[in-house]
């Protein structure tokens, strides 16, 4: 049996849950085993400057992970005026190969900022401009010898590697040439990044927001992607998608129900909220429900990149 999935109860016609503490232990194990052979310990630091009960959380939820592998981590205190100053200090610190920053601290463009204020190699949630440009450009590597790998934003990552694990992957350069996606986020910081990661891998996706539907495809050339506007709807793209993503950090959205998604579909909620109704496991065929210990998982193995693109040979 896979260990993965927690089978339906018998006689019940349901989806399987694809459960992503699970599959974060797959990867935590050759986690340990790179750490391991490391020189030194890795050393990474959380800086706290929210007043927002579900950052105070995935902090505490970090240092857990991180201590369940080996790597020391420590959560540093600040108001959000001081919040730059506490970046700039782990920038400078020799001591911190990498940092994470719980967002949101002031709700507004000001976050953007305090994102790119982190050294992008101490980065490991890959949100500074630098790896964003890496993942548009489809930019995999920083060096022509193919010896130092570009990181990705851990919360796209962590979503694409579920949909590997849910057997939604096929086999070749492009892994999901032909399928239909539908996310409902476009946040710079995982729905629209996703979106162009999973064109990159062949994908069709429908990407909504407030502003409306846009079309991530992969490029003629076959070595980035395209934008394109689009006058699909909700109805349409829903019925279509082998994969729907969610992630409206809103009570008010509309879930996605059962009878509104293709027969067998993966479906998977990110967000905080509630996305899907209580039905969406009779029509699909896996569900994932949070994507949390994925997501943490995935910065720690993006820590372990940034050192050893900062200490060859490490």
């Amino acid at each position: 049996m896979d260990p993965h999935h927690i089978p339906p109860s018998p006689g019940a016609r349901t989806a399987s849950v694809l459960d992503p503490t699970a599959v974060a232990e797959t990867f935590r194990s050759g986690i340990r085993a790179e750490l391991a052979a490391l020189p030194e310990p890795l050393v990474l630091v959380g800086v706290l400057a929210a007043d927002h009960g579900p950052s105070y959380t995935y902090a505490e939820y970090t240092r857990k992970a991180c201590e369940d592998v080996g790597v020391r981590f420590e959560i540093r205190h600040a108001t959000r005026l001081d919040a730059e100053e506490a970046i700039r200090a782990a920038n400078e610190d020799a001591r911190v190969h990498g940092m994470m920053v719980y967002y949101p601290i002031f709700g507004t463009e000001q976050d953007v900022y305090l994102r790119d204020s982190v050294d992008p190699a101490k980065d490991i949630e890959g949100l500074h401009t630098f790896w964003a440009r890496c993942l548009y450009q489809n930019q995999r590597f920083l060096d022509e010898a193919k010896t130092r790998k570009a990181i990705l934003p851990c919360t796209p990552l962590a979503i694409l590697k579920l949909v590997e694990a849910a057997g939604f992957f096929g086999e070749g350069e492009r892994p999901l040439e032909g399928r239909r996606v539908c996310i409902f986020n476009r946040s710079e910081v995982v729905g629209r990044p996703l979106a162009s990661m999973m064109a990159h891998d062949g994908a069709h996706v429908t990407s909504f927001d407030i502003d409306g539907p846009l079309l991530f495809v992969p490029s003629a050339s076959g070595d980035s992607h395209e934008v394109r506007e689009t006058t699909v709807d909700r109805a349409t793209a829903l019925r279509q998608a082998d994969v729907v993503v969610t992630g409206v950090p809103s009570r008010s959205f509309p879930v996605v129900q059962g009878a509104e998604i293709r027969e067998g579909a993966l479906c998977i909620n990110f967000s905080t909220f509630k996305n899907f109704s209580d039905d969406i496991q009779s029509k699909a065929s896996v569900f994932v429900p949070r994507v949390g210990p994925m997501t943490v998982t995935m910065a720690i193995r993006n820590s372990l990149r940034l050192y050893k693109n900062t200490h060859p040979g490490g």
